[in-house]
């Protein structure tokens, strides 16, 4: 705990309500456990988290397993072909059920003492238990799940912001790219020693982009203030509508949710006028998405809630997951999708087609950990946002707001 913490007596209320607008968070957002416990109840096991799509558990039996802060969960296929979610907790005496991150099965086995639950989590054995055991009393309980056009959702809650308005408002730019269909070409993670705020603010800000990524600021617009990225979109309307392409604005993101409701949002940004996709050179990786029939020099960004951001280029789609590990650690989880019919080694080559984000995503980790250090220093105060910080500082009041929520 740093001398700044040591020194600072307030309350999480007082700390709150002192915030500075237009500023960055007060080091004990970062560094105070309290503070991180707070999180845990009121926005991390209350949210949606993205945990993959559902073309990566295609039979009865297949699951993965979801790693959030303090909770696992297993997302499995059951007997009846509808997916389902479990607390990975063994109901004898709480051991991890399932230590591998994704396989299939025909029974889960607990290793501590060997209590056996089918695939739809039901106890089917516990040795030298007394007669009168109901093992239909102890099976795995479940979690929240739900399914997104494809993308699996998670969340540790029993009363889960609702996903219907999402899935009837982003209907027609889900469709546009037939992300039901669509499979997982490639998955790498990302271990990040820092706050998990700290991961998701980077995300949600470009300022650094021109400094820190210069393969990104070479292709996308992103990098620009508002203004210059407007006058540099012009090349995307004038093409969209023959690539296939929609203008379609939804700003429901975070801050923005409808009361009890998922956060979720869709835009499309210019990417620079000689580049069609994010790649090396910026030519074409992969097989066009759905109903795309060319490339309007564009790219689409998504977002599910508080940690799971998308980037819909017109060939592929770059998933990006941030989850906390602890109040020190966290995790950004990055998966590929192409079209479901497209052939490895034909169609697209992993190493291409993941170039662009594993460089940026690399460069991320190593940015993300020189702020966590300088946010531990006892010279830390929050400083100024940027005019094109302003997505974060929505983020964050975002998070203040939740922290007070009953």
């Amino acid at each position: 705990m740093s001398a700044v913490m040591n020194s600072d007596v307030r309350s999480i209320e007082d700390l709150i309500a002192s915030q500075k607008s237009g500023y960055s968070l007060d080091q004990r957002f970062y560094t105070d456990p309290d503070i991180y416990d707070l999180e845990v109840e009121k926005i991390i096991n209350r949210n949606w988290i993205l945990a993959g799509h559902a073309s990566q558990l295609p039979e009865p039996g297949d699951f993965r397993v979801l790693n959030v802060g303090r909770e696992s969960a297993i997302i499995v296929r059951g007997k009846d072909g509808d997916l389902k979610a479990f607390a990975n907790v063994c109901r004898h005496r709480g051991s991890l059920v399932c230590l591998e991150a994704a396989g299939h099965v025909d029974k889960f086995t607990c290793p501590y003492h060997g209590w056996m639950y089918d695939i739809d989590g039901n106890l089917t054995a516990a040795r030298n238990m007394d007669d009168g055991f109901d093992k239909s009393a102890h099976g795995l309980k479940p979690v929240s799940v739900g399914v997104v056009y494809g993308l699996v959702l998670v969340c540790f809650s029993d009363e889960p912001p609702s996903i219907d308005g999402a899935i009837r408002d982003i209907e027609e730019a889900m469709k546009m790219y037939d992300f039901e269909n669509l499979k997982v070409a490639a998955q790498k993670s990302y271990a990040i020693p820092a706050n998990w705020k700290l991961s998701i603010e980077n995300y949600q800000e470009c300022y650094h982009c021109a400094t820190a990524h210069p393969e990104y600021a070479l292709m996308h617009t992103m990098m620009l203030d508002d203004e210059k990225r407007e006058r540099a979109s012009g090349h995307m309307y004038e093409n969209m509508e023959a690539c296939g392409i929609k203008n379609i604005e939804i700003d429901y993101v975070d801050t923005a949710a409808r009361p009890g409701e998922i956060g979720f949002g869709y835009g499309r940004t210019a990417m620079f006028n000689k580049y069609k996709t994010g790649s090396k050179g910026g030519g074409p990786v992969a097989p066009l998405l759905g109903s795309i029939k060319g490339y309007d020099g564009g790219q689409a960004d998504l977002s599910f809630g508080p940690f799971s951001f998308l980037l819909a280029y017109n060939d592929h789609v770059v998933c990006y997951v941030f989850t906390p590990v602890d109040q020190n650690n966290s995790n950004c989880e990055i998966y590929w999708l192409v079209r479901g019919d497209a052939e490895e080694g034909k169609d697209y080559d992993v190493d291409e087609l993941t170039w662009l984000w594993d460089v940026t995503t690399k460069a991320d980790k190593e940015i993300i950990a020189n702020n966590s250090k300088g946010v531990h220093s006892k010279f830390y105060e929050p400083g100024p946002f940027s005019g094109m910080e302003a997505l974060e500082q929505r983020y964050i009041e975002w998070i203040l707001a939740e922290l007070q929520r009953p």
